[in-house]
């Protein structure tokens, strides 16, 4: 039987199980009640309220300008409809570089006013502080390697990361050090498959890609891009599994066009 199916709570300890016994751990961004309660029944593994919460829900064209409080919004509405699932929290930027306490504080107010399970963070050497100040108020972290959209103006651009042999160097040091520090998994996102399924095999928590191929022990995408709500965003890693603006522009205009008619509502839809 597998260990996923057994569970009604899906835990850190758990997800430890599924890697152990190569079972692959869904994960999906929820930023709102009524979607988590969807991707709950749904049977997915990870809930992440994403920092692209800025992106998709506030319109921002980077994820820095969303705050901690707006975060700890997402998440408390995401938490009142999950059973099941792991709720993990980002770390919005500027609430945790360079300053552990300041990380600290930050993890505790997601902890306590959203009832989140976990926080994230991205970054390697440089949160290592970050992370062991969180790690002991007993606060689970999970990391985040690769391209890592906080740091986007570093980067200037969001191409593939790590394909010199330095930057994947450094990013294999990364990962076991994020795994010595204490993180329960890691996202890598962008990088080429060979290094993620390298990464994934060199150390024993869970690594879950976002364009980093197949050879790791699970998969993220963000909801709204999977369902084709957002329909700008089309990059090679992304699968839609629906076109849901077509329906959703459909229904409205199939709407406005019954108002403007006098056809809704009817003698049935009125008292």
């Amino acid at each position: 039987m597998s260990v996923h199916k057994e569970v009604k709570k899906i835990t850190t300890h758990v997800l430890q199980e599924m890697k152990t016994n190569g079972e692959k751990i869904a994960m999906l961004t929820g930023y709102d009640y009524s979607m988590a309660k969807i991707l709950d029944r749904a049977g997915i593994d990870i809930i992440l309220v994403g920092d692209s919460a800025s992106n998709v829900m506030a319109g921002h064209e980077t994820t820095l300008p969303i705050t901690l409080d707006q975060m700890i919004y997402h998440a408390s509405s995401v938490v009142r409809a999950v059973d099941r699932a792991l709720v993990v929290v980002d770390l919005p930027f500027g609430s945790y570089q360079g300053d552990s306490k300041q990380a600290l504080t930050s993890s505790i107010r997601i902890m306590k006013e959203s009832g989140g399970h976990a926080v994230k963070l991205e970054g390697g050497q440089e949160i290592v502080e970050s992370i062991k100040r969180i790690l002991t108020a007993g606060i689970p972290v999970m990391g985040h390697l690769g391209l890592t959209p906080q740091s986007i103006y570093k980067f200037g651009t969001y191409t593939v990361r790590a394909k010199e042999e330095q930057e994947a160097a450094q990013l294999i040091n990364d990962a076991k050090l994020l795994e010595e520090t204490g993180c329960f998994a890691i996202v890598l996102e962008k990088i080429p498959a060979k290094l993620a399924k390298k990464v994934a095999d060199s150390i024993s928590i869970p690594v879950i890609g976002i364009g980093a191929g197949n050879g790791v022990d699970g998969q993220v995408l963000v909801s709204h891009d999977m369902l084709g709500i957002n329909n700008e965003f089309n990059p090679r890693f992304l699968r839609k599994y629906h076109n849901l603006y077509e329906e959703m522009f459909n229904a409205f205009q199939g709407y406005i066009k019954d108002v403007r008619s006098s056809d809704f509502p009817n003698e049935k839809e009125q008292y």
